[in-house]
């Protein structure tokens, strides 16, 4: 697993453009800098565009999101060390890693069975340990929550209530709510079944698909 020079020569020019973007959170920009984002590009062949602000396929109908909305999504999120953070839909893990040098403890969950077993892997090959779980993301982790904050990494129709009830008191969902185009959204939970409301802006994510007759859900990335 090589992170040359260039990489990090590339990745620097990524920290650079984030915060023309507005991307100003000191911890994330580090973070960002610090997560070699080729190495999750499941075909090295693509490797050289792991740096350009653009989302690419890896797979199973899953993408790994663009920079940009990873950073924004860490932004949000506001990790402070020793955290214990839900991420719903691990994709290739390259968000899971930006998590993980934020300091957090990282519980995350991934419907597609191939690539669970692909990401399983290689995070503790690159000296990342989360808890990564092949399961149902509408459905959360119950039996560890409550969780401090909870990140959706996919587009949900709707804010599934199940993970809001897994946040503790002053804990935060980021989640992209609609249909077709969503909103980047958070919800501060600031009492029992009360929260505070905030969007974002507008973002075009892979859709968090539920299928009604089975029970099951596929939160794609």
């Amino acid at each position: 697993m090589e992170d040359s020079l260039k990489h990090q020569g590339l990745r620097k020019k990524l920290v650079d453009r984030l915060k023309l973007q507005g991307i100003h959170n000191v911890q994330v920009l580090a973070a960002i800098g610090r997560v070699p984002r080729h190495l999750f590009y499941f075909d090295s062949t693509f490797a050289d565009k792991a740096y350009e602000d653009i989302a690419f396929q890896i797979g199973d109908g899953q993408t790994i999101s663009h920079p940009y909305t990873v950073a924004l999504q860490s932004q949000l999120l506001d990790v402070k060390k020793g955290e214990k953070i839900l991420e719903i839909g691990t994709g290739s893990g390259y968000q899971t890693a930006v998590l993980l040098e934020l300091g957090a403890k990282v519980f995350s969950i991934e419907r597609q069975k191939n690539l669970f077993d692909k990401t399983k892997m290689l995070l503790p090959a690159m000296g990342y340990e989360a808890k990564l779980f092949y399961g149902d993301g509408y459905k959360g982790l119950p039996q560890y929550a409550p969780f401090d904050k909870i990140i959706i990494t996919c587009g949900a129709p709707d804010t599934p209530k199940a993970l809001l009830e897994q946040i503790k008191n002053n804990g935060l969902l980021v989640i992209p709510v609609g249909a077709t185009e969503q909103v980047m959204t958070t919800f501060l939970k600031t009492g029992d079944n009360q929260y505070a409301k905030e969007e974002f802006g507008s973002f075009r994510f892979v859709p968090m698909l539920q299928d009604k007759a089975r029970g099951t859900d596929s939160c794609k990335q």
